[in-house]
């Protein structure tokens, strides 16, 4: 079970890599189910794992002139400030019973809900609305609302969001959908690495055996393509 795992951390890193989401819909079952962690606990392992594949993928599209700066910072300060606040404060206080359903169970089935509600965005026509120079306001307050909202649901289930925040960065910062993946793995990584120091600084247990690897896979996949990765496949394989 656990490389069958392993191989579908791999698949994790093309799916993160290509399209600048789905990273976390895919870590945090492969952690639960295959590798046997709580699924509290793979909800940390989940921001980490993420957070850094992200980081790596947001670097190559970084050099491509494919990462909107500003537009990631904006983003980024409401989301990030949520998600630490969640991690070190909400997660370790959650009940034993949550409406009555034991937390791990609570968890998973947000988890589940997440994942239903991706499917139907993928689904769905894309239909995004630009909006002008009058709305400024409106979307300053949906996009403080949003980044913070994307930035809890990261906290709580260790996802990215990053099926939520390209429709956001393309229709409220008018990006092309390249730039719009692009920085959405930037700010994808910045949430989740920042949302992982909540977990450590709340005492949380890391089991970096398991971590590792999955972290080496996965960044090994998203980066497969790169022109340095083949070069040294080729000097030490021929």
């Amino acid at each position: 079970m656990i490389v069958i795992g392993y191989l579908l951390a791999v698949l994790m890193g093309t799916t993160l890599g290509l399209i600048g989401a789905g990273g976390s819909i895919l870590t945090v079952p492969i952690l639960v189910y295959f590798f046997k962690i709580p699924p509290l606990v793979a909800t940390a392992y989940s921001l980490l794992i993420v957070g850094s594949t992200a980081f790596v993928g947001a670097i190559s599209y970084h050099q491509k002139n494919l990462v909107n700066v500003k537009s990631a910072i904006i983003f980024t300060i409401p989301a990030t400030l949520s998600v630490l606040f969640t991690r070190a404060f909400i997660v370790p206080n959650l009940p034993n019973q949550i409406l009555g359903i034991p937390k791990e169970i609570f968890i998973m089935l947000l988890f589940a809900m997440l994942m239903i509600l991706a499917a139907t965005f993928m689904m769905r026509p894309i239909k995004i609305k630009t909006y002008q120079t009058t709305d400024n306001s409106l979307s300053l307050h949906k996009l403080i609302f949003g980044s913070a909202a994307i930035g809890f649901l990261t906290g709580m289930v260790g996802a990215g969001g990053g099926f939520l925040i390209i429709p956001t960065l393309i229709a409220l910062f008018r990006l092309g959908m390249k730039e719009a993946i692009g920085t959405s793995l930037a700010i994808i990584a910045t949430n989740s690495l920042i949302g992982f120091q909540g977990d450590l600084a709340s005492g949380l247990k890391i089991d970096w055996s398991i971590l590792s690897i999955f972290i080496a896979l996965t960044i090994l996949n998203i980066c497969r393509d790169e022109l340095w990765l083949r070069l040294i496949l080729r000097q030490y394989l021929g």
